[in-house]
């Protein structure tokens, strides 16, 4: 009913009221698109303090994430101060010994198309750092830098049960997203970072976790270093076509 959109006023099939907001604000579309498309995984922070109410807005619009039968499966570790200097000491303590068990976050080989994005990605990435990909101390001193969270001021590790299948871990995509989109809109900007899997007894250990309790990933949070070339990285994204297949449009 427009005029119940005009109004402000939920519509019968929208009770929400998404559909009035909608409708007031013809920019919304746009406005949301160009916020996701603007978020860039960061790797260069400012020292600045987060404000703990605008972590707590922003887990708020998070845990707004759908879950399998409303599992809500997220665990979130938030670490400022001293606690994520104790965290990252004892990573960077482990990753210099290199005594953790290897991890691959995707197979090898990986199948084809990713592999080559893969390939893609480390090219571009130790492009802008100016390492040499074949030098494996300067790439080992950088993967260090994911340890002290990039300089983030906020550290975050999630966590999931053990026992969970891969829908509750589709679930946790859909409320780390909402979580990185709520910190971007905000001014913040985020670094989702799968490497912290590979300490997960060190984690166990720092954070007393139960032993069920197994590491997602970790995440940088604070205010982007915008000069930072490394922040200014471009990652190329498919083509509809080279991912989609319509069943039954108009052609």
């Amino acid at each position: 009913d427009p005029g119940l959109a005009n109004s402000g006023v939920p519509s019968p099939h929208c009770p929400c009221g998404v559909h009035a907001l909608l409708t007031n604000s013809s920019s919304l579309a746009a406005d949301m698109d160009a916020l996701i498309r603007s978020r860039r995984t960061t790797r260069a922070f400012l020292p600045d303090e987060v404000p703990q109410a605008q972590l707590v807005e922003i887990l708020e619009t998070a845990r707004a994430a759908p879950s399998t039968f409303n599992t809500q499966p997220w665990r979130t570790h938030v670490l400022i101060g001293k606690a994520k200097h104790a965290l990252s000491e004892a990573l960077v303590q482990a990753h210099t010994a290199n005594t953790c068990p290897p991890y691959a976050a995707i197979p090898n080989p990986a199948p084809a198309g990713c592999a080559a994005r893969q390939d893609d990605f480390g090219r571009r990435y130790y492009a802008v750092l100016g390492i040499d990909r074949t030098d494996m101390v300067a790439r080992s001193r950088q993967t260090a830098r994911n340890f002290v969270f990039f300089d983030a001021p906020v550290g975050i590790v999630f966590t999931i049960d053990s026992s969970l299948t891969k829908h509750s871990w589709l679930d946790y995509g859909l409320f780390l997203q909402n979580l990185m989109i709520a910190a971007q809109v905000r001014g913040l900007a985020t670094c989702p970072q799968v490497s912290f899997v590979r300490y997960q007894s060190v984690i166990a250990s720092q954070l007393s976790l139960p032993a069920n309790e197994s590491v997602v990933c970790g995440m940088s949070l604070g205010f982007p270093a915008r000069e930072a070339a490394l922040n200014h990285m471009e990652m190329p994204r498919e083509p509809l076509e080279s991912f989609v297949t319509w069943y039954g449009a108009a052609e």
